[in-house]
C-alpha cells in the first residue's frame, strides 16, 4: 500500500473517530437537557436526593466540586425539595471514605441522621445510579452534581428506566474547568460503550438496603432551621 493511501486511510479513521466522539457527547447532552435544573425554587420535589461523591480536599485545598454539591444537597433538604439523602461515593480504604465525610457535613448542617443513607460502593457514576435502584429501591430521585456530570448521570439513569432529575451546581471555571470538561467527553464515550456494548455492572451489589418510599414524618420548619 502506498504512503498516500495509508495517509488517506488514517485521515478517514481520525475524522470518523472525532465525529463519533462528538456525536456521543451531543447525544448524552440532548438526552438529559430537559431534566436539569439550576434553581432550587424551580426543581420539583422528590423523595430521595442522590448526592454523587467526590473528594472533599485536593491536597490541602478544599475541593469546590464537593463544596457545591454538599451545599446544594443541604438546601434541597431544608427547602423540602427532598425528604432523605442518599450519599454515594468511594470507600476505597479506611482513611478515604466519601459517604461518611458527606454524612458528617450533613449532620453539622442539622440534617437528622435518620434522613441520611449511605452507599459505600459508589465507585463511579454507573455504580451509584444502578445501586440506587437495585440496592436502595430508588426508582426516582434528584441527583446533585455539576451540570456536565448531571448529563452523563441522567443518560445512565434513563437507560435503566429510572425517573431522575438533576440539581446542577456550579462548576469551577478557567483552565481547571476546561480540563474536567475534556475528561468528561471521554467519560461519556466510555459510558455509552459500558451500557450499550459491554453491559457493565456495578463492582458490588450486595443485599437490599431499601429506603422507605412512604413520606417520613416531616420535621417542622423550626427543626429544619
Amino acid at each position: 500500500m502506498s504512503l498516500r493511501k495509508v495517509l488517506i486511510a488514517f485521515s478517514a479513521f481520525l475524522i470518523l473517530s472525532i465525529a463519533s466522539i462528538v456525536g456521543m457527547d451531543l447525544w448524552v447532552t440532548l438526552k438529559a437537557s430537559d431534566r436539569i435544573y439550576t434553581s432550587i425554587e424551580q426543581i420539583p420535589q422528590r423523595h430521595i436526593g442522590l448526592v454523587l461523591g467526590t473528594s472533599k480536599y485536593i491536597g490541602k485545598t478544599r475541593n469546590p466540586y464537593y463544596t457545591y454539591r454538599i451545599e446544594a444537597a443541604q438546601q434541597l433538604y431544608q427547602e423540602n425539595k427532598v425528604d432523605v439523602l442518599l450519599l454515594s461515593g468511594d470507600n476505597a480504604h479506611r482513611s478515604y471514605n466519601e459517604p461518611w465525610t458527606m454524612k458528617r457535613d450533613m449532620l453539622k448542617a442539622g440534617i437528622p441522621e435518620d434522613r441520611i443513607f449511605l452507599d459505600y460502593a459508589g465507585f463511579r457514576t454507573l455504580d451509584s445510579i444502578i445501586r440506587a435502584k437495585r440496592v436502595f429501591d430508588a426508582d426516582e430521585f434528584t441527583l446533585v452534581t455539576q451540570a456536565f456530570h448531571c448529563e452523563r448521570a441522567l443518560f445512565i439513569a434513563d437507560y435503566y428506566n429510572i425517573d431522575a432529575i438533576c440539581m446542577a451546581v456550579p462548576s469551577p471555571s478557567g483552565l481547571s474547568g476546561l480540563k474536567i470538561r475534556a475528561r468528561e467527553t471521554l467519560a461519556r464515550v466510555k459510558a455509552v460503550l459500558d451500557i450499550y456494548v459491554l453491559n457493565k455492572q456495578p463492582k458490588f451489589l450486595g443485599p437490599k438496603e431499601s429506603i422507605p418510599m412512604e413520606p417520613l414524618l416531616s420535621p417542622t420548619s423550626e427543626e429544619k432551621e
